[in-house]
């Protein structure tokens, strides 16, 4: 794999490359000096310690796969395909593990780890900015009405809206400059590893279809190589068509990289490489039998730490090699991140492991015994983790190398740990607790014995991983800053606390409570989530305020160092986030998110996958969240709108909300038809008559929302029109009314047939002798 860790001297300089600190440059001002303390001459590369690491990795699960193989041959009933397969598969799924994880560690380093190239006294102005929005809250705050400041206060008729407005995140000097900046030397040498990595993976990924085809046919690796059988891998093998979709996101993150040297684009190729494990969560053992939505879901969110663990670990490790600077700022604000995934990553393979197994099969289960590895080696990283907090980063600064040596160790026990989980999936697990699985257990994951009725979907219980933990860390994330805002001595309106934990309860009873049981069985409960999902949930938490709560407790960074402040600025203010609130593309997304849908093709997809599911749940709350922000919401868009404008496009969209209920109730087909009528609910439900009730759902109450919104638009024009005037009479009064004294006497001008373009405008009041013939 190409390393671009490293750099040798002389060369010749690369147009993209920023420019080192302290030459000379024409355009904006100039950036942080970051890298300004790199050693001259060659640095250290490191493209050979993922080389080892990655087939350490491979090794340790091709030597552990061969061990059970005569096991799994017997099980699946198949001739052995050859050592091609039986001992290349897992070598090169472990080593595309491994290189995942290296392009998200790189993107993680060049995205937040390491500061781009901003000017260093952009900080400052930012704090004074912040003071400013601050002063400008707390006096509106202390006057009544206003009228209540001083005649000299510019803000004096200003409202809460237009004060947000005002210092909206956009608008803050360091989220311009990092919005513009370029990466700085560390960042780019970063961004280019993950790059390389990333094309890397999508080449393993790729060489893993026809593997996986002749692993499950036992066809040697040259027979399923053919062009032949690509059609069959991609048709009947479900592994084959997830490492298809891991190549196409790795090649899309691999080439995105290269061509983009801006900051802006790093946490882009960040969320792109964490989704290069998403089909590798969806598919395996945790995706299929009983409680497979809490396998799924607790393989995601253990994909998902193990990626950051390990991949911000191995950036670090290649950061130190090259002598990169703002090493401690890197390590320490990699610290908590890898305690956060450590746990996580514990928690949720336990979870996972529980489903799997009895305690008693931990020790008599070949599958159990491999578990328990796991369990032991991570047991084992954790203490190492521990060293590095007591030991190695107090000394980081006089003796870096100790961290350095001692991370190269835990990297090593991190690929032998992902050697171990890679031989785990192909290992039989024990069978299944409950013999009696069904249809119900294969597409849901549970059962289901009675029909929904007005009470006991609120009996029925069962904690949903994804939503549920999502509802939790945001409730934690909203209260901690409220409690920093109040310790700093500032103070936050109980009401906005009230909606945005309002939107998380109602979060967390839909998806944990037996609407959330019943969505994915019936048309009528799916419609019900629907709409909490996207009219509810969003409306509560962008009246809640959190962007503006979270900006005012956390503090701007150091200079040229920009934190989690200025990142959640740009999140929110974004060519991206600009294009989705203008009025007209954020009411198409909704219409199309709301609607396309339930186009029969799609929904069909859709609804019969759990990963359907995931993605819809998703989408309704991105949708509407963007939508409501947008319209109603107490942190300020990008773009300010016209209440006006919104009422004409709202009311555009109101009619349709109506149809489209209508639609449904007058469909005389069944939606995923194929999907209901297997599931073989006992109560045998009336598919038709559901689909009826799923309707009048989507028209009653897509309209209630929609008209309390109606109502509040109509009022913030009332607010701004009054705003406005007051504003124009405070004005009149300072200028003893000058304006209408000149509108009168232009008036009393074109009443006497003079020309006021000509003559009162400027300023001469001179008239001409009409012209005589």
């Amino acid at each position: 794999m190409p390393d671009s860790s490293a750099t040798h001297e002389p060369q010749a300089p690369d147009p993209h490359l920023p420019a080192p600190a302290g030459a000379a440059a024409a355009g904006p001002a100039p950036s942080s000096p970051v890298g300004a303390d790199r050693p001259a001459g060659a640095v250290k590369g490191s493209w050979w310690v993922f080389l080892v690491l990655a087939t350490a990795a491979g090794i340790v699960a091709a030597i552990i796969a061969a061990g059970f193989l005569s096991e799994s041959l017997a099980l699946l009933g198949i001739p052995d395909p050859g050592p091609w397969t039986t001992a290349g598969l897992p070598f090169v799924r472990g080593a595309a593990v491994m290189t995942t994880c290296v392009a998200i560690g790189s993107f993680l380093l060049s995205s937040f780890l390491v500061s781009p190239r901003v000017r260093p006294e952009s900080a400052a102005e930012s704090q004074d900015f912040a003071r400013r929005a601050a002063a400008a809250v707390e006096r509106l705050r202390a006057r009544t009405a206003p009228g209540d400041a001083l005649e000299d206060d510019e803000e004096a008729d200003e409202d809460a809206q237009s004060l947000a407005w005002k210092y909206r995140p956009g608008m803050d000097p360091l989220v311009i400059d990092l919005k513009q900046a370029r990466l700085g030397v560390d960042g780019y040498l970063a961004s280019r590893t993950g790059a390389w990595a990333a094309l890397v993976t999508a080449v393993l990924a790729v060489l893993l279809v026809p593997m996986y085809l002749s692993d499950v046919s036992g066809e040697t690796l040259a027979t399923a190589m053919q062009a032949s059988n690509w059609s069959v891998a991609l048709g009947q093998v479900s592994t084959s068509l997830a490492f298809v979709w891991v190549a196409i996101i790795a090649a899309v993150t691999g080439v995105g990289a290269l061509l983009s040297s801006r900051w802006i684009m790093q946490p882009v190729w960040l969320l792109l490489s964490l989704f290069m494990f998403v089909p590798l969560g969806l598919e395996g053992h945790s995706a299929t039998g009983g409680d497979h939505d809490y396998g799924t879901n607790s393989y995601l969110w253990h994909l998902l730490f193990v990626g950051l663990w390990i991949g911000g670990l191995l950036a670090l490790l290649a950061h130190g090699r090259r002598k990169g600077a703002q090493m401690t700022l890197a390590v320490r604000r990699y610290s908590m991140l890898a305690f956060v995934s450590a746990a996580g990553m514990a928690i949720s393979g336990l979870i996972n492991a529980a489903i799997r197994l009895r305690f008693s099969e931990w020790l008599t289960t070949g599958y159990g015994r491999l578990i328990l590895a796991k369990a032991i080696a991570v047991v084992v990283l954790a203490l190492v983790g521990l060293a590095h907090r007591t030991r190695t980063i107090p000394q980081l600064e006089r003796a870096p190398q100790l961290f350095r040596r001692l991370a190269a160790v835990e990297l090593l026990l991190m690929a032998a740990t992902v050697g171990v989980a890679v031989a785990l999936g192909r290992t039989p697990p024990p069978p299944p607790r409950v013999a009696d699985i069904n249809t119900m257990d294969i597409q849901l994951g549970y059962k289901l014995f009675v029909a929904p009725t007005w009470t006991n979907v609120w009996t029925m219980w069962r904690f949903d991983i994804v939503f549920g933990t999502l509802a939790i860390l945001l409730t934690w994330a909203y209260l901690w800053g409220v409690f920093r805002v109040r310790r700093d001595g500032g103070s936050w309106p109980w009401w906005r606390t009230a909606w945005f934990l309002g939107g998380n309860i109602m979060l967390l009873v839909t998806m944990c409570s037996g609407i959330g049981l019943y969505m994915p069985a019936l048309f009528s409960m799916h419609m019900v989530g629907h709409m909490i999902l996207s009219m509810g949930v969003p409306v509560f938490w962008v009246l809640g305020g959190p962007i503006t709560l979270w900006r005012q407790a956390l503090r701007p960074g150091a200079p040229g160092e920009p934190g989690p402040r200025a990142w959640l600025g740009v999140l929110v203010d974004n060519p991206v986030t600009r294009f989705l609130t203008h009025p007209a593309v954020n009411t198409i997304q909704f219409l199309v998110a709301f609607y396309g849908l339930y186009l029969d093709s799609i929904y069909s997809v859709a609804v019969s996958e759990h990963a359907g599911h995931l993605g819809m749940n998703v989408m309704f709350l991105l949708s509407g969240t963007i939508y409501f922000w947008e319209l109603i919401g107490v942190d300020p868009a990008p773009r300010r709108t016209d209440p006006k404008i919104k009422l004409l496009w709202l009311s555009f969209s109101l009619p349709i909300h109506m149809f489209f209920g209508v639609t449904l109730m007058m469909l005389q087909t069944v939606l995923a038809y194929d999907f209901y009528s297997t599931l073989g609910l006992p109560w045998q439900p009336d598919l038709l008559q559901d689909q009826l009730v799923g309707g009048g759902v989507a028209w009653a109450s897509g309209q209630f929302p929609l008209l309390i919104v109606y109502i509040a638009i109509v009022r913030q024009w009332w607010t701004d029109d009054n705003r406005q005037m007051k504003a124009y009479d405070r004005h009149a009064d300072a200028t003893d009314d000058e304006e209408m004294a000149a509108y009168n006497e232009m008036l009393a001008a074109m009443n006497a047939g003079r020309n006021p373009e000509t003559e009162f405008f400027a300023g001469e009041a001179t008239t001409q002798p009409p012209h005589t013939p």
